[in-house]
């Protein structure tokens, strides 16, 4: 796509979400408005929210992009993936809200992205709206992966989509907390796999709803 080959070639994003996976994600976004607004978990400096937020703009939806910009295990200091550039001296800890701002401001797209800058399991506590699209790329460990997957599954509409970001087949391609997680939602009956884009699954939502014995079975898994 053109828009995102000029803007991702003028503009430095940080980010490790690969082209062909941000493109995957816009194409399943443009898909889902007569759906629910889309929502992200994890969104740093605002990369996948560009791609995300493109598809909401063109189709008049939302997109509500999840972080609370302080980090996850990986960004802390010694970490690997530890950037000095998003370290906040003064408050001793990650910032990287700032970069994000920056980045919804550069790509337009202020008018379709609503920051909620909070943690997953906060803004889960009492989200209410049927959602179109979930994309999952925050913490990786397998508890916080399977927390993320599990609990934002059941906030999907009927026909829904379930992405999930960083999906290894094996521990020595990568970490394993994604792939246990969406497997976790595959065993519950009420997802079917429909699309792999490089480390990127999306999974769709049965057009029949949980009913609560599904939605507390998924949750445990």
């Amino acid at each position: 796509m053109t828009f995102f080959n000029d803007f991702f070639h003028a503009n430095r994003i940080k980010g490790f979400l690969a082209a062909e996976e941000g493109l995957a994600l816009y194409e399943h976004a443009l898909t889902v408005a007569t759906t629910g607004p889309c929502l992200e978990i994890g969104s740093y400096c605002g990369k996948s929210a560009v791609y995300l937020g493109r598809a909401c703009q063109q189709t008049e939806n939302t997109l509500y992009a999840v972080d609370h910009h302080r980090g996850s295990e990986e960004h802390q200091p010694g970490e690997e993936y530890h950037d000095q550039d998003l370290y906040d001296a003064r408050a001793r800890q990650m910032d990287s809200f700032p970069a994000f701002r920056r980045t919804i401001r550069l790509a337009g797209l202020d008018d379709c992205v609503v920051p909620v800058v909070a943690s997953s399991e906060l803004s889960l506590r009492h989200w209410a709206t049927p959602l179109g699209l979930v994309f999952i790329d925050g913490g990786h460990s397998p508890a916080m992966a399977m927390a993320d997957v599990t609990g934002w599954a059941t906030k999907l509409a009927a026909g829904g989509l379930l992405c999930i970001h960083d999906i290894y087949p094996t521990p020595e391609e990568g970490g394993q907390g994604p792939r246990l997680a969406m497997q976790a939602v595959l065993d519950s009956g009420a997802f079917t796999l429909v699309n792999r884009v490089a480390s990127l699954a999306v999974l769709q939502r049965s057009l029949r709803l949980f009913d609560a014995g599904e939605s507390a079975n998924c949750v445990r898994a």
